[in-house]
């Protein structure tokens, strides 16, 4: 997990905005979705309750945490939005971290949901968002092993 604890650089926060620790053994071996998004984007505000449902059902079971990246305006919007949200989130604050994100992962749109190794950081699917509402529903091929997979088109490009 330190390989993402590093790329946050200890600026995850959770539903209270207590500090969390990636690299806590309980973060050991699993997945971890980079989830960007907005409260402006209309294709974010469609994903977003199907991505709370795959969550809700299969987080534990397949071993995964998701970690909202907003591309939100304000704080006001980011923490409206981000209420719905039972996962993980990076501190709003830190936009220069999530301008990072974007760049290593070639965030060109929005939602977007990659993938990563907890442990190594590597990307297993550069579009887990495709399989989640579209190819795999049931998460039956999670975690998804494609990370040369081409973006949907179903993002927003406008951000």
């Amino acid at each position: 997990m330190a390989a993402v604890a590093k790329l946050l650089n200890g600026h995850v926060l959770d539903k209270s905005n207590r500090n969390i620790d990636l690299n806590d053994e309980k973060y050991q071996g699993k997945f971890i979705g980079l989830y960007f998004s907005a409260h402006w984007c209309p294709p974010c505000r469609n994903f977003t309750p199907v991505l709370v449902e795959f969550y809700k059902k299969y987080a534990e079971e397949k071993k995964f945490e998701i970690i909202f990246i907003s591309s939100d305006n304000d704080d006001e919007s980011f923490n409206e939005y981000y209420n719905d949200m039972p996962w993980l989130k990076l501190d709003f604050k830190e936009r220069q971290i999530k301008e990072e994100l974007d760049t290593k992962f070639e965030v060109d749109g929005i939602p977007s949901l990659i993938l990563l190794d907890g442990n190594t950081g590597n990307v297993l699917c550069n579009d887990a968002r495709q399989q989640i509402q579209f190819d795999d529903k049931q998460g039956n091929h999670f975690p998804w092993n494609t990370p040369q997979t081409k973006k949907s088109s179903r993002s927003c490009i406008c951000c």
